[in-house]
């Protein structure tokens, strides 16, 4: 359905993890909508789809943030960009990510030259190049319009030493993404007060058959435990942090039939008794 001007958080994809399976949900996208404007938060496979079945035209892409270079978060920003410029974008598009996020889209640009040169000369369309500005950002300020206030703050998720946790922050209005990481104590005090605390997620009884599906399930395993966070620990970092409402995203597994909202809430619930939401591709909040 066609949105309005409420600002809102859109989940477009849930999944943690680059695979996708017939019937499940996607690899980690979403959309906070401030002040009338979409800035989009991780760009994995399925965000032009995505974003798209949202209610928004391509021409409205403002900015786009990335938190760490998997590709469960990053694999579809080129295409993303490109898909919007196809539709008629036509104004600039702000990109921020973490270390070598210039080279990647540099790269992309250059592997999509032909096409990209050949729409420029026979379809009349601007540069696609001109239109993206592309920065790469480290802890601290990230991106600052006359919207919204970005900073970013290190996550630990190993063994990727360049991921963030980001925090969106506008008049009457914070949000904050964990990014992926394992419990991290800073990031109670980096989502302090949060309206709302986008957290990612184990469900922990449900790894080992997460694992078992995959031939380096012990590698897998072992990755998952040093690198993500429980349910219960979600839990606690929102209760540090008095957040006014946790969501949690990038489940894993996400796409279990055994594992459903309930069993993610008992584990929640462990640790935090306010306000929470188990996500799902295509959630609405409002901001409200």
């Amino acid at each position: 359905m066609p949105h309005g001007q409420t600002d809102r958080l859109i989940l477009l994809g849930t999944k943690g993890g680059p695979a996708i399976r017939t019937g499940g949900p996607s690899p980690s996208a979403a959309v906070i909508v401030a002040e009338g404007r979409p800035y989009v938060v991780d760009c994995g496979l399925g965000v032009t789809r995505g974003f798209v079945e949202a209610g928004f035209h391509l021409k409205s892409l403002t900015a786009i943030f990335i938190t760490h270079h998997h590709s469960d978060h990053n694999l579809e920003l080129g295409n993303l960009v490109h898909t919007a410029w196809t539709a008629g974008l036509a104004t600039s598009v702000s990109i921020r990510g973490p270390r070598d996020t210039r080279r990647m889209m540099r790269d992309f640009l250059t592997l999509n030259r032909f096409d990209i040169e050949t729409r420029i000369s026979d379809e009349g369309r601007p540069s696609l190049g001109t239109l993206l500005h592309v920065e790469d950002y480290a802890e601290g300020l990230v991106f600052e319009d006359r919207n919204l206030r970005v900073t970013a703050l290190r996550n630990h998720h190993p063994p990727i030493a360049e991921s963030f946790a980001l925090k969106f922050a506008w008049p009457g209005r914070t949000i904050v993404f964990s990014g992926d990481t394992v419990f991290l104590p800073a990031l109670a005090d980096f989502a302090r007060d949060a309206d709302v605390l986008v957290h990612e997620a184990m469900y922990l009884p449900a790894v080992d058959a997460l694992v078992a599906r995959v031939a380096n399930g012990a590698r897998l395993k072992q990755h998952l435990l040093d690198s993500h966070t429980s349910a219960e620990d979600a839990g606690r970092i929102a209760s540090m942090a008095c957040v006014g409402h946790l969501v949690l995203n990038h489940l894993v597994p996400a796409d279990d039939p055994d594992t459903t909202p309930a069993h993610w809430e008992t584990a929640v619930r462990t640790n935090w008794l306010g306000r929470l939401t188990v996500g799902h591709d295509g959630l609405v909040i409002p901001l409200d």
